[in-house]
């Protein structure tokens, strides 16, 4: 099997571990296993429950518990419609796997993580991209989606809230956006691992596995919930589907570890604590970050409303990458470039680690900016 290079992998693959400031990060800054025992309401004491854990494989598809605990994220949700996988890339690769087959038509809502259009075309599938615009606040335009979603469609995959431009696609818009896929009979994966961090309200936007019959959500533990050291994971969606996906899992993940299931439950049982600790840093690094934005003459943006990412065009005569890599070398900050993501021109700025990070990344990124020749003026690497 022949696939793409992983764009925004190999970026953090190569810098990751060189920067001193890192707002490539993706994750609401990450908590501690004391900070997870703290927030659920137990102490210290509470590991030793662990000492008596033996280390078999434990329950195949996930804990009974656990998985009572993912559910009660969603509407509709049953322990029955939920499978865990090793961590949110696990479910969206088995359900691509499990649904696509060779020569079958996909729809790709771009940009997104980089999953959803280069698994289905290493299948040999036919892969038909949905470009979003700025100019369109980054929401799909669904006369364009109706265009593309024809009969015989098999899926439609979408990010939401959006990697990597923090757009949030509102409920009616959503049940929209199933009523294209119901008209064809296709599938809507749509991976939510940022729900829960938009910036109003209660955080946490519908579900698409509880508006669609053939809706799949995907999530896990990385990014809203602060914990991408458990590598956890889930798919919820249709026991057929579940089904399916349970064949390509008995190949590739057996089970989870029984520690990570562990710390997942107790930080699901908690999660609304968890989560108004992330929409707290969240909210707070997004004003800290629009202040900044509205400072810097090079720079533009559609400010996000939700997830922890932001999508930045910025005017200088410089490929995205060129611009990432001697910020990082002049300043120790880490931003991702656009073309990572497919969108040249356009840089991510992660805006959840802690917000210290954030304010020097910021300051320091400015006076990278102030150093940059004036729009039209020849740049010499």
């Amino acid at each position: 099997m022949r696939i793409e290079p992983f764009g925004v992998e190999i970026w953090m693959n190569e810098w990751e571990t060189r920067c001193e400031w890192n707002l490539a990060e993706t994750c609401v800054e990450s908590l501690t296993i004391r900070e997870l025992l703290r927030l659920a309401g137990r102490n210290d004491e509470d590991l030793s429950a662990l000492l008596p854990m033996q280390m078999t494989y434990g329950a195949i598809e996930g804990s009974d518990r656990l998985r009572q605990a993912i559910a009660a994220l969603y509407r509709r949700q049953t322990p029955g419609n939920i499978i865990v996988t090793h961590g949110t890339i696990g479910a969206n690769m088995l359900v691509h796997k499990a649904l696509v087959e060779r020569g079958d038509r996909v729809v790709a809502v771009v940009p997104t993580y980089q999953q959803h259009y280069s698994i289905p075309a290493s299948i040999g599938a036919e892969v038909h991209p949905l470009h979003l615009r700025a100019e369109d606040g980054w929401l799909p335009d669904l006369d364009r989606l109706r265009a593309l979603a024809v009969p015989g469609t098999k899926l439609i995959a979408l990010t939401n809230p959006n990697n990597p431009t923090g757009a949030l696609i509102p409920e009616a818009m959503l049940r929209e956006i199933a009523g294209i896929a119901r008209a064809v009979g296709a599938w809507v994966l749509c991976d939510e691992v940022y729900r829960g961090t938009d910036q109003e309200g209660s955080g946490r936007t519908a579900s698409m596995a509880d508006l669609y019959e053939k809706g799949i959500s995907t999530a896990g533990m990385s990014k809203a919930f602060s914990l991408a050291g458990l590598r956890l994971g889930w798919i919820a969606g249709p026991e057929a589907l579940l089904r399916a996906v349970s064949i390509h899992r008995d190949y590739d993940t057996i089970s989870v570890g029984r520690i990570d299931d562990h710390f997942a439950t107790l930080a699901l049982e908690a999660a609304d604590a968890v989560l108004e600790r992330s929409r707290a840093i969240s909210r707070g690094n997004l004003a800290m970050l629009s202040d900044w934005i509205d400072s810097q003459p090079l720079l533009s943006w559609v400010r996000p409303r939700s997830g922890t990412t932001a999508f930045v065009r910025y005017d200088a005569p410089m490929t995205s990458r060129e611009f990432c890599v001697d910020l990082l070398q002049a300043t120790g900050v880490l931003l991702t470039p656009g073309s990572a993501l497919g969108v040249e021109g356009h840089l991510r700025i992660g805006y959840a680690n802690a917000p210290g990070i954030l304010r020097e990344g910021l300051r320091r990124t400015g006076d990278f900016l102030a150093r940059l020749p004036a729009p039209g003026v020849l740049y010499t690497l």
